[in-house]
């Protein structure tokens, strides 16, 4: 019975969720499978792959064959890697334990360049959020100096049409005040007039009566 490893697909439509199966090759994709291996969620960042090594090496040895997809994940989680130290120490090439050394330094490395990434990840969703927020912050900043600008000019706007309404008051309250003046003026030049004239006329007759009396004195000395 050829055997496949593979994975059958689970999870939510637009979510999927993997498992790693040990599956008649002859059965369908989802159907009947005769060992779960582990699961693969490329939902996360970076994707989460969990498999049993051992079982997954000891189905290899049977001569399962994994797709293509299956392969990589085994590769990822050093299955393949342990299945060929496996055939080494078969042919007399390794020991145990130095099979068991370099698979254990295998996966030290790789736990640590995943660790890295996570924290790579980590310190850039920080960074975007810094961003973010100072783009936000900014952003509010700039709403807040043009709310101020135009309530600046709304003032000065205001200010300068009360100036132009109190302009024209203060003008017609000027010229209310010197239009009597002017209309004094005239009376007062007819009241000098009026003072002058009967003040001429009382002069003139005045100086004429002493004249007309020595006039008449004159006469009748004259007859006498």
């Amino acid at each position: 019975m050829p055997v496949k490893i593979r994975l059958q697909r689970h999870g939510k439509k637009g979510k999927p969720f993997y498992w790693v199966v040990a599956a008649d090759a002859r059965s369908k994709r989802d159907g009947r499978y005769l060992e779960k291996l582990g699961t693969y969620n490329p939902n996360a960042d970076p994707a989460i792959v969990d498999i049993n090594i051992d079982n997954a090496v000891s189905w290899l040895e049977k001569g399962a064959q994994p797709t293509d997809t299956a392969r990589t994940l085994l590769s990822y989680k050093g299955a393949m890697l342990k299945y060929h130290l496996n055939g080494g120490i078969r042919k007399g090439a390794l020991t145990q334990e130095e099979a068991d050394k370099k698979l254990a330094a295998w996966l030290e490395e790789k736990d640590a360049k995943i660790q890295a990434k996570k924290d790579g990840l980590t310190q850039a969703e920080a960074d975007a959020r810094a961003k973010r927020l100072a783009d936000e912050k900014a952003v509010s900043d700039k709403r807040l100096a043009d709310a101020a600008a135009q309530e600046a000019e709304a003032q000065a706007a205001e200010a300068a049409e009360a100036a132009a309404e109190e302009a024209p008051a203060t003008e017609s309250s000027e010229a209310t005040e010197e239009a009597p003046a002017t209309e004094e003026a005239p009376a007062a030049e007819a009241s000098e007039v009026t003072e002058e004239a009967p003040a001429a006329e009382a002069s003139e007759a005045t100086e004429e009566a002493p004249a007309a009396e020595a006039s008449e004195e004159a006469s009748e000395e004259k007859e006498g």
